[in-house]
């Protein structure tokens, strides 16, 4: 297709039109038709797409980098290994999108709905993810240091190794996700919810788990050195072999002593004194000093 000098196609019906590597740097789309299009490799560095429908269109290996994408339609769209640096895609549709490996550095994704897409390897750093929706998302491999988490919607999702060390996660719904081996040092989880949950080896240390739901969460194996889980709920979780050295857990909702029993160590633990009292007593070995290698580790 021959593109017009000033680039202007505002509402225009593009559907399935082949803009494969066109430069279309700076194009106006303003709520264009562009379902079906194949914009493979094409340059849309700062364009505007707000409002546009690009369902199922092909953006793989696209630039799209500062583009305005509010509000867009890009539902089973590919964009595989697009470049959407500093993107504005604020309550755009990406349910079932393919975002493996697009580089979405400081993209503003508030509000947007990700449901079911595929985000491994995706580079989400330092973008605005404040109550996006992200249920059933595949983010394995993502990076997400820095980004901003508030309210974010992760139910069911698989984020099994992902990278949230220090983020912030307070209200966060990940009920019911894959969080393997998922490391969340420091991270704020402050009233998160982690509903059946599955945290099994997740590196926990340091993090704010207060007023955090953890009913039937797994927890096999996790490290939660020095967490705080006051006032959090632990109804039915999965305690089994959890390191809890130096953390707190006074004032925890529905903790049992069986519960506690499986647990790697309470060394240095804080608990509420009744609970404390019944468990040096029945299991006086969690309140050893760690082994020297475990000790090791810690460092």
């Amino acid at each position: 297709m021959d593109i017009p000098e000033k680039k202007d196609f505002r509402g225009a019906n593009l559907q399935g039109t082949n803009f494969e590597k066109a430069d279309l740097q700076g194009a106006d789309f303003y709520e264009a038709n562009l379902r079906l299009a194949n914009l493979q490799g094409a340059n849309l560095h700062s364009a505007n797409l707000y409002g546009a429908n690009l369902h199922l269109a092909n953006l793989q290996g696209t630039k799209l980098g500062g583009t305005n994408l509010q509000g867009v339609n890009l539902h089973l769209a590919n964009l595989q290994g697009a470049n959407l640096h500093l993107a504005n895609l604020h309550l755009a549709n990406l349910h079932l999108a393919n975002l493996q490996g697009a580089d979405l550095y400081g993209v503003n994704l508030q509000g947007a709905d990700l449901q079911g897409a595929n985000l491994q390897e995706a580079n989400l750093q330092e973008a605005n993810l404040e109550k996006t929706n992200f249920q059933g998302a595949k983010l394995g491999g993502a990076k997400l240091e820095g980004a901003y988490l508030i309210g974010i919607r992760f139910q069911g999702a698989n984020l099994q190794g992902v990278d949230f060390h220090e983020a912030n996660l307070q209200e966060a719904n990940l009920q019911e996700a894959n969080l393997q081996g998922a490391k969340l040092e420091r991270a704020d989880l402050i009233e998160a919810n982690l509903e059946n949950a599955n945290l099994q080896g997740a590196n926990l240390q340091g993090a704010d788990l207060q007023r955090a739901d953890l009913y039937g969460a797994n927890l096999q194996g996790a490290n939660l050195r020095g967490v705080d889980l006051e006032k959090a709920h632990l109804k039915i979780t999965d305690l089994g072999k959890v390191d809890f050295q130096g953390a707190n857990l006074k004032g925890a909702h529905h903790l049992t002593i069986d519960q506690l029993s499986k647990v790697k160590t309470l060394y240095d633990a804080k608990l509420d004194e009744e609970l404390l009292m019944s468990l040096k007593e029945k299991y006086p070995a969690l309140f050893e000093v760690p082994e020297p290698q475990d000790l090791k580790d810690q460092e």
